[in-house]
């Protein structure tokens, strides 16, 4: 991250002002789909970062990409930050907004990684787990490590909780060669 201090402030004020407009769910919708359009398209992010490129013809570009997409809010917000000279920054505000938002509306992000791709009931049961020990709503991002043998590995936070195979395994080697059922000989 580039600036981060600025990517907050920048998100910070969006969300104040899409409150007080009683826009927050549009503009949330908004930033995950810029969010989605700067992971998955390095050339959109070279574009908002070259220095060559006018801030104009960026605002052109965007709203060709964008329109009809995203809300007015949203809009003027892109257009603002072109004109501030600061739209290379757009991507980190975008993830900088949904943390700020999901710590608004009190939800956890969780990582869930799985050995094999888990069935949407067991997605649902994790999830149920997780919220009545969480007390707070859970969004489960999936991943697939088939290293894992079974089992998955869930992360939230600065918390690990690993129920695979692979740490069971790891586990039982470091007995093995600890071996604590031969006495030392000397």
């Amino acid at each position: 991250m580039q600036n981060p201090r600025l990517a907050s402030r920048y998100a910070k004020s969006l969300i104040d002002l899409a409150v007080e407009k009683d826009q927050l769910a549009a503009v949330h919708s908004d930033m995950l789909l810029l969010k989605a359009i700067t992971r998955s398209n390095a050339d959109v992010v070279a574009l908002l970062r070259s220095p060559v490129i006018k801030a104009d013809k960026k605002v052109k570009i965007l709203g060709a990409i964008l329109d009809g997409k995203i809300s007015a809010i949203t809009s003027g917000f892109i257009r603002l930050l072109s004109i501030k000279g600061r739209e290379s920054v757009l991507a980190e505000i975008a993830v900088e907004f949904e943390k700020q938002y999901n710590l608004l509306n009190n939800i956890t992000r969780v990582k869930l990684t799985s050995a094999a791709p888990l069935e949407n009931g067991q997605l649902n049961l994790i999830r149920e787990k997780v919220e009545a020990s969480a007390g707070r709503k859970v969004e489960i991002e999936t991943a697939v490590n088939p290293e894992l043998i079974g089992g998955f590995v869930l992360e939230t936070g600065n918390e690990l909780f690993d129920a695979s195979v692979l740490r069971d395994l790891k586990d039982i080697k470091k007995q093995f060669l600890k071996n604590i059922y031969v006495s030392e000989i000397r």
